[in-house]
């Protein structure tokens, strides 16, 4: 596969800004391997983008369905044909195993193909208005250009959550990914291009720009000719960027930080709460924002559980991305794996027990390699367990009972995911009622969501309207009302 290295910018691939450094894109798994150069863009070359998309988003508006659907159809299929070859590129640049990066593709796939039947699915409403001979007619229409800010950690599977919503109801996007991934992000738009050219919509359609957040993404949000913005990333960004977007009233969909709860109660089976507990925690390397960060287990099964827990642990393999066998990659870079290991200081620092892992590891080849960690004797005062790590951490905080799990579960100010592990059908049900976030999960991780039906969260967890599945239309489009006197 040749990879791109440039942006792309009404319709045709484009050089970075003169003078700006090109950015070394390096394996996590091997940093002797760098696996190409990016260039970067500037604030002239973020406007360039805007008016490609807006020029492209005043035809696009107006295709039918089925020409949207063709399209969206065409980039799923090429995914779905291609994931083994674009997950291992995913394994390659961020970390994750080569199971997980083809896996990820293949659901970028889907999100393309499902956002495809979306478009023929697209439906008013008829009624009479109050007033005698009126008709009310109710449409929906395309919100406009739409800036997209996607994260490293997912870097096929959000921009195809973000993107194929965007087409699918007649928008325009700029789309601005993390640096961390460039590599994913020129494939990802190599494949959207070349179906846009195949099947004729309009150059600028999907617009890429690489740069930093600082200089790219603010220009991007901050533009008052950007009608959406949607973002997935931490809260401090999120923040700056709601503070950008006000200035310009810019509608706003964002998913930020996290500190997901997975409770254990005293009825659990210890095998399905161990499974959960490694799936949720530390897969992804624990890079995930729907990542177990906290376990919360009651007093009966606590003991058994943390020993389940450490022999579980000592059989996870740690190694290179692509090599067979390898369950927990390296952290994506050389700062979140100082992150991490600045939080095991922390946890020490703040009271908590290391149970086992956290040790550096190394390897046949340099990576940002470390055993995932475990920690006991927690509570939600400590900042383990109060701000996001985003790596293979978690720490177990022990609960009286089922009220006191509850309560530890939902102190905290994010709102993302939540699961319980337990055989009462009654203190399930009244979890997933009670639980104050926006998924919910019983005897299942806290990762791993579906893409047909909504995703989000609350309180500093989310800000705005639910991602994916039949709820994107409230971002993506905007209602219209007609009334029409048919006397």
């Amino acid at each position: 596969m040749k990879l791109e290295t440039r942006m792309h910018i009404g319709g045709a691939w484009r050089d970075g800004a003169a003078g700006a450094d090109a950015l070394a894109d390096e394996n996590p798994s091997d940093t002797r391997d760098i696996l190409a150069r990016f260039s970067q863009a500037d604030a002239a070359q973020v406007e360039e983008a805007i008016d490609a998309a807006a020029r492209a988003q005043a035809q696009w508006a107006h295709s039918g369905p089925e020409t949207r659907y063709n399209l969206l159809m065409r980039i799923g299929a090429e995914l779905d044909a291609r994931a083994s070859e674009l997950g291992e590129l995913l394994a390659r640049e961020e970390g994750k195993t080569a199971a997980e990066g083809i896996g990820e593709t293949k659901r970028a796939g889907q999100f393309f193909t499902y956002f495809a039947a979306e478009a023929l699915r697209q439906m008013g409403d008829i009624c009479d208005s109050v007033r005698a001979g009126v008709e009310v007619q109710v449409t929906r229409e395309p919100v406009g250009v739409v800036g997209a800010v996607t994260p490293w950690n997912f870097p096929m599977a959000l921009p195809a959550w973000k993107i194929a919503p965007a087409l699918a109801y007649g928008n325009a996007v700029v789309w601005k990914p993390a640096n961390l991934t460039p590599a994913c992000a020129t494939a990802l738009m190599q494949i959207i291009a070349d179906a846009a050219g195949e099947q004729g919509a309009p150059p600028g359609l999907v617009n890429l720009i690489l740069g930093s957040g600082a200089q790219a993404g603010e220009a991007l949000v901050g533009s008052p000719r950007v009608d959406a913005v949607t973002f997935t990333g931490s809260l401090a960004t999120g923040r700056r960027i709601a503070e950008l977007a006000a200035k310009n009233l810019t509608k706003l969909q964002m998913e930020m930080g996290s500190k997901n709860p997975l409770v254990i109660l005293d009825d659990a089976d210890i095998n399905t709460a161990v499974a959960c507990a490694v799936n949720g925690a530390f897969f992804g390397t624990g890079q995930k924002c729907t990542a177990s960060s906290r376990l919360v287990v009651t007093r009966g099964i606590h003991d058994r559980f943390i020993e389940a827990m450490q022999n579980a642990m000592a059989k996870l393999v740690v190694g290179h991305a692509l090599e067979e066998g390898t369950q927990i990659g390296p952290a994506v870079d050389a700062n979140q794996l100082k992150r991490n290991r600045d939080y095991l200081e922390i946890a020490k620092k703040d009271g908590a027990e290391l149970v086992c892992g956290g040790e550096l590891l190394e390897l046949a080849t340099p990576g940002h390699y470390m055993r995932p960690a475990l920690f006991a004797g927690g509570d939600n005062a400590m900042r383990v367990n109060r701000e996001e790590v985003f790596g293979p951490l978690t720490c177990v905080i022990a609960a009286g009972d089922y009220d006191h799990a509850l309560a530890l579960a939902n102190e905290t100010e994010f709102g993302l995911t939540a699961s319980i592990i337990t055989q009462s059908l009654s203190r399930a049900a009244h979890f997933r009622r009670h639980a104050q976030t926006g998924c919910v999960m019983v005897n299942l991780p806290t990762s791993g969501t579906d893409y047909h039906v909504p995703f989000g969260g609350r309180k500093n967890s989310s800000f705005g309207s639910r991602e994916q599945g039949r709820y994107a239309a409230e971002f993506y489009t905007q209602v219209k009302t007609a009334y029409i006197n048919a006397c």
